[in-house]
């Protein structure tokens, strides 16, 4: 779904997308995550955001709204949660549909934009209107990290917070590290070594 995306870089919806799972991980926020038709058409979800839940169930469906799927919809309900945070590929369709289906059923929804892509900028931008006429609230990533932050002394997630922002928000990302080592002293961040992957046996 990501090869027919063209209203924001793909790399950068990646980027928004495990940065915002990081998020969910460091806040305890129940997290539900489905795929649809893996087999046959959609393709396996990113590795690099099953990386952040590498023991999570996936709900498999084969319809293209999420609220049609019973599963998916009791997964949600077993949160016991009110609010949903919801993203994915492509916006007009599987963002757009069980978003408006959730808020008719009573849930608030959150639509973290930056995590959303679609065929083209015109199908992203008709798809988050029609979500934001529906009830549905805008946000980023970013924005949604910080509400749950809420408070720079909350210090036990403190640093898993900037440690993300260092990795996935840029000059934000850029202006911490400066701060941290120019102005108060502290020691460079150190990212894991590079290790170069091993020729694998079907290559060979």
């Amino acid at each position: 779904m990501l090869f027919g995306t063209s209203n924001f870089d793909r790399q950068s919806i990646i980027n928004s997308t495990v940065a915002l799972a990081k998020a969910t991980r460091i806040f305890d926020v129940p997290v539900v995550l489905t795929t649809v038709e893996t087999k046959s058409f959609s393709g396996n979800m990113w590795p690099q955001l099953r990386a952040v839940y590498p023991h999570a169930g996936v709900i498999e469906r084969s319809s293209m709204n999420s609220w049609d799927d019973a599963d998916f919809v009791q997964a949600i309900e077993m949160t016991g949660r009110r609010k949903i945070v919801l993203c994915g590929l492509w916006t007009e369709t599987c963002v757009a549909l069980p978003t408006i289906q959730a808020i008719h059923d009573g849930y608030e929804v959150y639509v973290a934009e930056d995590c959303c892509g679609d065929v083209s900028q015109l199908a992203h931008d008709n798809a988050m209107r029609r979500v934001v006429q529906a009830g549905a609230k805008p946000v980023t990533a970013l924005s949604t990290l910080l509400e749950w932050q809420r408070d720079w002394a909350n210090r036990d997630t403190y640093d898993a917070v900037m440690d993300v922002v260092r990795n996935h928000f840029g000059a934000y990302g850029i202006g911490v590290e400066y701060a941290y080592t120019m102005v108060h002293g502290a020691p460079a961040t150190v990212f894991p070594e590079y290790v170069i992957p091993q020729l694998a046996e079907a290559h060979k």
